[in-house]
């Protein structure tokens, strides 16, 4: 039976005037959040003998826009009446809880380092969209990549699996880090976020390798800003490495 994602200890999102890159919310009739839609659809439809019931949106390098896709991915995905729970375990440079305007005083690294006395819902935000909830990063850790393939993590991608319709895992950059490649393994799918025009192409093909090696099931690709007026998100269903 599922589990309601807002429970009482659930800490309250505190309201925001704007929201930092919300698109799904702030112009849920745009192209964009159009193209957001169709991205959920074929998200779906790419697991038709699994459930899908992990998703990690990852890129190759830093500021490639993979937060802001995750949360309106999750945001989308709430929408549609899932129990949707956001998680971000970029710990090196959380920045989810910006999304949403909301703090960021404790979070993942609390709970995967907390041993006594608190549980998830003691570290859970509400969101404004009904069946969205969010775990934000927490302090910077001395080891994240430790924290992310601890036992304790494991063990919380077991719990939440079974709370949530779905949960989306916001990941660090693949190069130079292995904390997205240790979770991109573990996860049903993964969709991959290339900042266009700005990510080298030797980058992203490094970063598909990385993703080969731990038999990542790569659900598609992002290509976030590519030219065409409004639309600002585009993607490519499917994923190739080709030169």
């Amino acid at each position: 039976m599922m589990v309601e994602a807002t429970k009482k200890k659930s800490k309250k999102t505190k309201k925001s005037s704007r929201t930092h890159g919300l698109i799904t919310l702030a112009m849920p009739n745009s192209p964009v959040s159009e193209q957001f839609r169709t991205l959920r659809t074929n998200i779906q439809f790419s697991m038709i003998d699994k459930k899908l019931k992990s998703l990690a949106v990852l890129s190759a390098t830093p500021a490639a826009g993979k937060s802001t896709v995750a949360a309106n991915l999750a945001v989308t995905f709430a929408l549609q009446g899932n129990q949707v729970l956001l998680v971000d375990c970029d710990l090196r440079r959380p920045s989810v809880h910006r999304e949403f305007g909301i703090l960021n005083n404790e979070g993942l690294t609390n709970l995967l380092a907390n041993h006594v006395g608190k549980g998830i819902d003691d570290y859970l935000h509400t969101s404004e969209v009904s069946g969205l909830s969010i775990l934000t990063g927490g302090p910077v850790p001395p080891n994240p990549a430790e924290l992310l393939s601890s036992n304790r993590m494991k063990q919380l991608e077991m719990d939440v699996a079974e709370r949530f319709d779905l949960v989306i895992y916001d990941t660090p950059p693949l190069l130079g880090f292995t904390d997205g490649q240790i979770l991109s393994g573990r996860v049903d799918g993964t969709i991959f976020v290339v900042h266009f025009g700005e990510d080298m192409k030797e980058d992203v093909l490094k970063a598909a390798d990385s993703l080969k090696m731990v038999n990542a099931n790569v659900l598609g690709v992002v290509y976030n800003r590519a030219p065409g007026g409004q639309k600002e998100h585009s993607y490519y269903y499917g994923y190739q490495d080709e030169e």
